[in-house]
């Protein structure tokens, strides 16, 4: 199996050593196994979980909404309905999102053809 330090995790997942450990702290991740040392070695589910979380918290999922991701997700797969639903709910706001900011790049691209036909 292989497994990965901290810093090693942090080039892969690009959140920093301070976000995995607020994220270790707070359950968002499992307790991180350790080595003879003590030092911090993740597993590739770690990563892997942490690839999922990136993507929750970059499309803006809140943290308590996160939080209520993991609980279900290790309540196991009795929870399965509860996650689609949380997850469905979460796409929504994404896809709410993005029609937001394509209206706002209409805007953007109108504003750029003026400025196109003022400078000829």
């Amino acid at each position: 199996m292989s497994v990965y330090t901290p810093g090693q995790v942090v080039e892969e997942t690009g959140f920093s050593l301070d976000t995995l450990r607020y994220y270790e702290r707070i359950g968002l991740l499992e307790p991180i196994g350790r080595n003879a040392a003590g030092q911090r070695r993740f597993t590739q589910q770690d990563v892997g979980w942490l690839g999922m979380l990136r993507c929750l918290r970059g499309t803006g999922m809140p943290i308590a909404e996160m939080l209520r991701f993991a609980e279900l997700t290790r309540a196991g797969d009795h929870t399965v309905r509860e996650r689609i639903e949380l997850l469905e709910a979460h796409d929504r706001r994404v896809e709410e999102q993005v029609d937001h900011l394509r209206e706002q790049q209409v805007a953007i691209r109108n504003k750029i053809n003026y400025y196109h036909s003022v400078v000829g």
